[in-house]
Parts: structure tokens; sequence; C-alpha cells
């Protein structure tokens, strides 16, 4: 017989599966996490980019706006629990009493989360089994309560891979459903017969570009139809029904796309849900190209020094020598104009990431799917 936490896990990893927007996996998982570790008021969701590991949406009902001041406090002070740190981290999981040895109130992180009557604050680091991270989540406690324990700490690592799954398929989700650019992913609805049901704007471009696909006549790549075959029968395997299907497929013009297949199982009606996403690189490099003029390598600096990699790790990565790591660095600050590696994180969030989080703050609350990813401010939608 399976114990309540692993059929908890089970609850979050089925939740995870499905072709929902972000905010409404938040909102379904908040609930189910509720019943093995009890919290206060709500739970801060947090969605970050893996290529950098900066914050791209900030979620938590009561606190529609993150406030800017502790935006400030997480990338330019010093201070513990900090996002960045705990992501960073082996055991991806910490708790503000542990990481102060029991005195949290030195921290001013403390002060701050009393402002909302959080005594106790843990953090834990949603990473996919793949080793990208997605997102984060914060919990909290009010004073006179127990601390988290050891069983709550293991059930909240073992959904975390779920979590971050499942926050990487919402923001394709939303993407598809309410795109940004040509780019966008694409999401279709087929039912066992293999008829779509529906389709998102644009889909029709990606299945043309995809070999043997022709959505004019209504006809599917057998990629797309081999992903659905495989979340179909996933459904019907006990123990990985809903997994999902993901395959890497070349198309007609040389460039790489990316396929998920989820079943979605409703009485005994069996669809899938196909998304299709661009296999491009990580988007915060052509920016850094378009605004600093940084060389390719200077690109892969920063993205690590974005990811606080040492520089030893930087030159260990790179296969050059910490003396040429320095010498990027060097350059690096010189065509962004700061002088640290903290200043360096710090306007890159500012300049790519803060617009990003305010802009789904926004449309959170005018019931529109977040998005993720670094944005260039001038292209945002600033449309009610």
């Amino acid at each position: 017989m399976r114990s309540g936490a692993e059929r908890g896990v089970d609850k979050i990893a089925r939740l995870a599966r499905q072709p929902v927007d972000v905010v409404r996996l938040w909102q379904e998982c908040t609930a189910v996490i509720g019943d093995y570790v009890p919290y206060y008021q709500a739970p801060c969701w947090y969605t970050l980019d893996p290529a950098s590991l900066l914050i791209t949406s900030h979620y938590h009902d009561g606190l529609p706006e993150f406030p800017s001041e502790w935006l400030a406090s997480e990338y330019y002070e010093d201070g513990a629990n900090r996002l960045a740190d705990v992501v960073r981290s082996e055991s991806g999981i910490s708790t503000l009493h542990d990481v102060t040895a029991g005195h949290p109130s030195d921290d001013p992180r403390w002060h701050r989360n009393m402002i909302l009557g959080g005594d106790q604050e843990i953090v834990v680091r949603l990473r996919s089994r793949s080793g990208q991270v997605w997102g984060a989540l914060a919990l909290y406690r009010e004073p006179g309560r127990a601390l988290f324990d050891t069983a709550e700490k293991s059930f909240l690592s073992a959904v975390s891979p779920h979590l971050a799954e499942g926050a990487r398929r919402a923001l394709l989700v939303g993407e598809a459903a309410d795109p940004e650019g040509v780019d966008a992913p694409g999401l279709l609805i087929l039912n066992d017969k293999w008829e779509v049901e529906s389709a998102t704007p644009g889909v029709e471009r990606w299945i043309s570009e995809l070999p043997d696909g022709d959505w004019s006549h209504q006809k599917l790549p057998s990629s797309v139809l081999a992903v659905a075959g495989r979340a179909l029968r996933s459904a019907n395997l006990p123990g990985d029904a809903g997994e999902v299907a993901v395959a890497r497929v070349l198309t007609r013009r040389g460039t790489w796309v990316v396929l998920h297949g989820a079943s979605l199982v409703s009485g005994v009606e069996r669809r899938v849900a196909i998304i299709v996403e661009a296999g491009h690189p990580a988007r915060i490099h052509p920016l850094l190209m378009s605004a600093y003029g940084l060389t390719e390598r200077e690109q892969e600096v920063t993205s690590m020094v974005l990811q606080g990699d040492a520089t030893a790790d930087i030159a260990a990565e790179l296969h050059v020598s910490p003396h040429t790591v320095q010498q990027h660095l060097k350059s690096i600050f010189g065509k962004t104009g700061v002088r640290s590696r903290r200043d360096l994180v710090g306007k890159v969030f500012f300049a790519y990431y803060e617009p990003r989080l305010r802009d789904n703050e926004r449309r959170t609350r005018v019931d529109l799917p977040m998005r993720g990813g670094p944005v260039d401010s001038g292209s945002l939608d600033q449309s009610p």
C-alpha cells in the first residue's frame, strides 16, 4: 500500500502533466501541497529562466505585486535564503531558520517576511529531471508553529521535478494560447481517431514545416502522430498514466523543433495535447548581443555568471584558463557599464526580467496566461 505522501506526489504529478496555464497549475497544486505541508496564508510561486536562473514571474494569492525593494534586495544585497542561492545549492531546499542557525531575526529577509506574518520560510528549487530549473516555491508559517520537518522537506523535494516540468509545459501552453512573436509555440488537441479538435493560432505553420505534414489537406506529420500515440498508450500503463512523450524533430528548413505529447483522459474519451516549440537557444543571448555587442564567448560567460558559476567553474566548462575568463569579464564589464558580477546580474535582471515579471502580474490580473523568458521591454503589449 502506498503511503499518504506517495499518493500526494502522484496527485501533483498528474496535475503537472495537464496542459494548463501557469496560474491554474499553481492554484491546483496549492490545495494538494497544503494537505501534506501545512503553511500560512498562501505559497509564493516563481518561474525562472533556466538560462539565467532569474525570476520571470511571481504568483501569490494576496500579494498581486512583488515589492520593488524586495527584488532589489534579492539581486543587490547579501542575505540568507535568497532564491538564487537556494536554486544553485546542492540540495535545492532551504529554510530561513536553518541557514541562520535558528536566529532568523538577524536577517533582513525575516523582517520583510514578518510584514505579512511569515516567521518561517522554506524555499524549494523546481528542477526538472533533465536538470533545468524552471521555478521555485516558498512556503511560510506564522510564529509559534512547528518548524518544517524532515518528512515535509522530503515531500517537497519529491514533488519538485514534477512541478518544474509542469511549469515548463504550462508556460508553453500559455504562449501557444496567446502568441508572442512568430516563434511562439503551437498547441493541438487530438482525439483518439487522430482528428484535430482544436488548434492555437499559428500552429499550421509548425505542422507544415515538419516532414510529411500538410495542414491544408489535414495531414498530420508522422512525428506528431508518433508522439500522440506514445502519450495515449501511457494512459493505459499502470504507474505511468499521463506520462509526457517528447521528440526532437528536424524541420524542412533544417531547424529543430520539440514535440510534447500529454494524454487527456476524461471518462471514456481519450484525447492528447501536442505542444510544438522551436528548439532554439536561450533567448537571453540575442538580447545581450543586441544591447551590448557581446561576442558569442562573452555571452556564454555572462550566462554562467548569471547562474552563479565561479571563475574556476567557467574556465573548466569552456576549456580556457581562469586568466582568460577574467579577461572576458573585464570586457563584459566595460561593455555593460558595471564593476562587479553582482552589478551585472542586477543590470540584466532589471533590464530584461523585471519587465517580464511586471507584465506577468498585469496579465494575471486580467486573466491572460503568463509568459516566460526575458523580454525586450519595448516590445511588451501594454493593453489591458
